[in-house]
Protein backbone atom coordinates (compact mmCIF):
# COMPACT_ATOMS: atom_id res chain seq x y z
CA UNK A 1 0.00 0.00 0.00
CA UNK A 2 1.41 3.37 -0.98
CA UNK A 3 2.09 5.90 1.76
CA UNK A 4 0.48 9.33 1.37
CA UNK A 5 3.10 12.07 1.20
CA UNK A 6 3.20 14.77 3.88
CA UNK A 7 4.11 17.34 1.20
CA UNK A 8 1.07 19.31 0.06
CA UNK A 9 1.05 21.89 -2.73
CA UNK A 10 -0.96 25.14 -2.64
CA UNK A 11 -3.99 23.46 -4.21
CA UNK A 12 -4.18 20.76 -1.58
CA UNK A 13 -2.80 17.93 -3.74
CA UNK A 14 -0.10 15.75 -2.27
CA UNK A 15 3.38 16.08 -3.75
CA UNK A 16 6.06 13.41 -3.66
CA UNK A 17 9.20 14.67 -1.84
CA UNK A 18 11.25 14.66 -5.05
CA UNK A 19 8.59 16.74 -6.83
CA UNK A 20 8.53 19.19 -3.95
CA UNK A 21 12.31 19.53 -4.20
CA UNK A 22 12.06 20.07 -7.97
CA UNK A 23 9.40 22.74 -7.40
CA UNK A 24 11.54 24.53 -4.83
CA UNK A 25 14.58 24.39 -7.13
CA UNK A 26 12.54 25.81 -10.00
CA UNK A 27 11.37 28.68 -7.77
CA UNK A 28 14.97 29.37 -6.69
CA UNK A 29 16.14 29.44 -10.31
CA UNK A 30 13.36 31.86 -11.22
CA UNK A 31 14.36 34.08 -8.30
CA UNK A 32 17.99 34.15 -9.43
CA UNK A 33 16.93 34.87 -13.02
CA UNK A 34 14.80 37.73 -11.72
CA UNK A 35 17.70 39.08 -9.66
CA UNK A 36 20.10 38.99 -12.61
CA UNK A 37 17.67 40.86 -14.86
CA UNK A 38 18.19 44.16 -13.00
CA UNK A 39 21.03 46.63 -13.41
CA UNK A 40 21.13 47.38 -9.69
CA UNK A 41 19.99 45.52 -6.59
CA UNK A 42 19.31 47.23 -3.27
CA UNK A 43 19.56 44.87 -0.31
CA UNK A 44 18.14 45.10 3.18
CA UNK A 45 20.37 43.36 5.74
CA UNK A 46 18.52 41.72 8.66
CA UNK A 47 16.33 38.92 7.36
CA UNK A 48 17.66 39.24 3.80
CA UNK A 49 21.44 38.76 4.01
CA UNK A 50 21.63 37.40 7.54
CA UNK A 51 18.88 35.59 9.46
CA UNK A 52 19.40 38.01 12.34
CA UNK A 53 15.91 39.37 13.02
CA UNK A 54 15.36 37.04 15.98
CA UNK A 55 18.67 38.16 17.53
CA UNK A 56 17.35 41.70 17.71
CA UNK A 57 13.91 40.59 18.90
CA UNK A 58 15.45 38.84 21.90
CA UNK A 59 17.73 41.82 22.58
CA UNK A 60 14.81 44.23 22.70
CA UNK A 61 12.87 41.89 24.98
CA UNK A 62 15.82 41.53 27.33
CA UNK A 63 16.43 45.28 27.40
CA UNK A 64 12.87 46.04 28.49
CA UNK A 65 12.06 42.94 30.57
CA UNK A 66 13.08 44.79 33.79
CA UNK A 67 10.00 46.97 33.23
CA UNK A 68 7.64 44.00 33.21
CA UNK A 69 6.64 41.13 30.96
CA UNK A 70 3.71 43.12 29.55
CA UNK A 71 6.07 45.87 28.42
CA UNK A 72 8.48 43.30 26.95
CA UNK A 73 5.60 41.68 25.06
CA UNK A 74 4.52 45.04 23.61
CA UNK A 75 8.10 45.72 22.57
CA UNK A 76 8.41 42.32 20.88
CA UNK A 77 5.14 42.70 18.99
CA UNK A 78 5.99 46.20 17.80
CA UNK A 79 9.49 45.19 16.70
CA UNK A 80 8.26 42.18 14.73
CA UNK A 81 5.57 44.28 13.04
CA UNK A 82 8.06 47.03 12.14
CA UNK A 83 11.19 45.16 11.14
CA UNK A 84 12.63 47.87 8.92
CA UNK A 85 12.29 50.70 11.43
CA UNK A 86 15.43 52.17 12.95
CA UNK A 87 16.17 51.68 16.64
CA UNK A 88 16.41 55.48 16.83
CA UNK A 89 12.65 55.51 16.20
CA UNK A 90 11.79 52.32 18.10
CA UNK A 91 13.55 52.92 21.39
CA UNK A 92 11.81 56.25 22.19
CA UNK A 93 8.48 54.46 21.64
CA UNK A 94 9.55 51.56 23.86
CA UNK A 95 10.63 53.95 26.59
CA UNK A 96 7.10 55.34 26.50
CA UNK A 97 5.78 51.76 26.86
CA UNK A 98 7.96 51.44 29.97
CA UNK A 99 6.79 54.75 31.41
CA UNK A 100 10.20 56.37 30.98
CA UNK A 101 11.01 59.82 29.65
CA UNK A 102 12.70 59.40 26.23
CA UNK A 103 15.19 62.19 26.77
CA UNK A 104 18.19 62.41 24.45
CA UNK A 105 20.47 61.04 27.17
CA UNK A 106 18.21 58.07 27.98
CA UNK A 107 17.65 57.19 24.31
CA UNK A 108 21.40 57.27 23.67
CA UNK A 109 22.07 55.02 26.67
CA UNK A 110 19.48 52.43 25.57
CA UNK A 111 20.73 52.52 21.97
CA UNK A 112 24.29 51.87 23.11
CA UNK A 113 23.22 49.00 25.36
CA UNK A 114 21.19 47.49 22.54
CA UNK A 115 24.10 47.80 20.10
CA UNK A 116 26.50 46.02 22.47
CA UNK A 117 24.05 43.17 22.99
CA UNK A 118 23.39 42.46 19.28
CA UNK A 119 26.65 43.07 17.39
CA UNK A 120 28.26 39.64 17.89
CA UNK A 121 24.93 37.86 17.61
CA UNK A 122 24.24 39.42 14.21
CA UNK A 123 27.72 38.55 12.94
CA UNK A 124 27.37 34.95 14.13
CA UNK A 125 23.80 34.49 12.89
CA UNK A 126 23.13 32.20 9.89
CA UNK A 127 23.43 33.50 6.35
CA UNK A 128 20.24 33.45 4.31
CA UNK A 129 21.07 30.41 2.13
CA UNK A 130 22.66 31.35 -1.18
CA UNK A 131 22.89 35.08 -0.57
CA UNK A 132 26.59 35.21 0.37
CA UNK A 133 27.44 33.15 -2.70
CA UNK A 134 25.44 35.47 -4.94
CA UNK A 135 27.06 38.59 -3.47
CA UNK A 136 30.55 37.18 -3.96
CA UNK A 137 29.95 35.72 -7.44
CA UNK A 138 32.46 37.46 -9.72
CA UNK A 139 30.29 36.63 -12.73
CA UNK A 140 27.47 38.84 -11.45
CA UNK A 141 27.94 42.24 -13.08
CA UNK A 142 25.48 44.34 -11.08
CA UNK A 143 25.58 47.37 -8.83
CA UNK A 144 24.77 46.41 -5.23
CA UNK A 145 23.64 48.94 -2.63
CA UNK A 146 22.92 48.10 1.01
CA UNK A 147 20.00 49.91 2.64
CA UNK A 148 19.41 49.10 6.30
CA UNK A 149 17.94 50.46 9.51
CA UNK A 150 21.13 49.45 11.35
CA UNK A 151 23.20 52.54 12.31
CA UNK A 152 25.80 53.51 9.71
CA UNK A 153 28.92 52.97 11.82
CA UNK A 154 27.64 49.64 13.15
CA UNK A 155 26.69 48.16 9.77
CA UNK A 156 30.09 49.13 8.35
CA UNK A 157 31.81 47.18 11.14
CA UNK A 158 29.52 44.20 10.59
CA UNK A 159 30.10 44.13 6.83
CA UNK A 160 33.86 44.36 7.34
CA UNK A 161 33.82 41.52 9.87
CA UNK A 162 31.78 39.40 7.44
CA UNK A 163 34.14 40.14 4.55
CA UNK A 164 31.47 41.55 2.22
CA UNK A 165 32.12 45.31 2.41
CA UNK A 166 33.56 45.33 -1.09
CA UNK A 167 30.36 43.82 -2.53
CA UNK A 168 28.48 47.09 -2.12
CA UNK A 169 29.02 50.25 -4.12
CA UNK A 170 27.33 52.23 -1.36
CA UNK A 171 26.00 51.51 2.13
CA UNK A 172 23.14 53.50 3.63
CA UNK A 173 22.46 53.01 7.34
CA UNK A 174 20.39 54.83 9.95
CA UNK A 175 19.56 57.60 10.49
CA UNK A 176 18.96 57.88 6.70
CA UNK A 177 15.44 56.63 6.04
CA UNK A 178 15.10 53.85 3.49
CA UNK A 179 12.93 55.72 1.01
CA UNK A 180 15.46 58.58 1.01
CA UNK A 181 18.36 56.14 0.63
CA UNK A 182 16.75 54.51 -2.44
CA UNK A 183 16.08 57.91 -4.00
CA UNK A 184 19.66 59.05 -3.30
CA UNK A 185 21.14 55.89 -4.82
CA UNK A 186 19.02 56.23 -7.96
CA UNK A 187 20.15 59.83 -8.41
CA UNK A 188 23.78 59.13 -7.47
CA UNK A 189 24.24 56.38 -10.05
CA UNK A 190 21.92 57.74 -12.75
CA UNK A 191 19.55 54.77 -12.56
CA UNK A 192 16.02 54.38 -13.82
CA UNK A 193 13.65 53.12 -11.12
CA UNK A 194 12.54 50.25 -13.35
CA UNK A 195 16.13 48.99 -13.60
CA UNK A 196 16.44 48.67 -9.81
CA UNK A 197 15.25 45.81 -7.57
CA UNK A 198 14.79 46.26 -3.82
CA UNK A 199 14.99 43.10 -1.68
CA UNK A 200 13.47 43.30 1.79
CA UNK A 201 11.45 41.46 4.39
CA UNK A 202 9.36 44.19 6.04
CA UNK A 203 6.51 46.55 5.28
CA UNK A 204 8.88 49.52 5.54
CA UNK A 205 11.11 47.96 2.85
CA UNK A 206 8.09 47.47 0.60
CA UNK A 207 6.80 51.00 1.22
CA UNK A 208 10.25 52.50 0.54
CA UNK A 209 10.41 50.67 -2.80
CA UNK A 210 6.86 51.66 -3.74
CA UNK A 211 7.54 55.31 -2.89
CA UNK A 212 10.35 55.27 -5.46
CA UNK A 213 8.45 53.13 -8.03
CA UNK A 214 11.09 50.43 -7.63
CA UNK A 215 10.21 46.73 -8.13
CA UNK A 216 10.28 44.72 -4.89
CA UNK A 217 11.31 41.16 -4.02
CA UNK A 218 10.06 39.88 -0.66
CA UNK A 219 12.13 37.50 1.43
CA UNK A 220 9.60 35.35 3.31
CA UNK A 221 10.31 34.59 6.97
CA UNK A 222 8.45 33.07 9.90
CA UNK A 223 7.41 36.50 11.18
CA UNK A 224 6.25 38.25 8.01
CA UNK A 225 3.54 35.83 6.91
CA UNK A 226 0.98 38.64 7.01
CA UNK A 227 3.01 40.70 4.54
CA UNK A 228 3.59 37.66 2.32
CA UNK A 229 -0.15 36.98 2.26
CA UNK A 230 -0.94 40.55 1.18
CA UNK A 231 1.89 41.03 -1.30
CA UNK A 232 1.19 39.62 -4.76
CA UNK A 233 4.68 40.28 -6.15
CA UNK A 234 7.69 37.92 -6.28
CA UNK A 235 8.79 36.18 -3.06
CA UNK A 236 11.58 33.79 -2.04
CA UNK A 237 12.92 31.95 1.01
CA UNK A 238 16.50 31.23 -0.06
CA UNK A 239 18.78 31.27 -3.11
CA UNK A 240 20.01 27.67 -2.97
Amino acid sequence: MSRKSDCIDCNGWSLAPEKKMDSEKELTNKTIDLLRSYTAVMWDFDGVIKDSVDIKTKAYESLFMPYGSDVAKLVKEHHEANGGMSRFDKIPAYLHFAGLNPSEHVVKDFCERFSKSVMEGVIDSPWVPGVREYLLDSNVQQLFVLITATPQAEIEIILDRLGISSCFKRVFGAPIRKEIAISNAIDLYGLNSGDVLMIGDSSSDLEAAQTNLVPFLLRKTLINADIAARYDGPQFEDLL
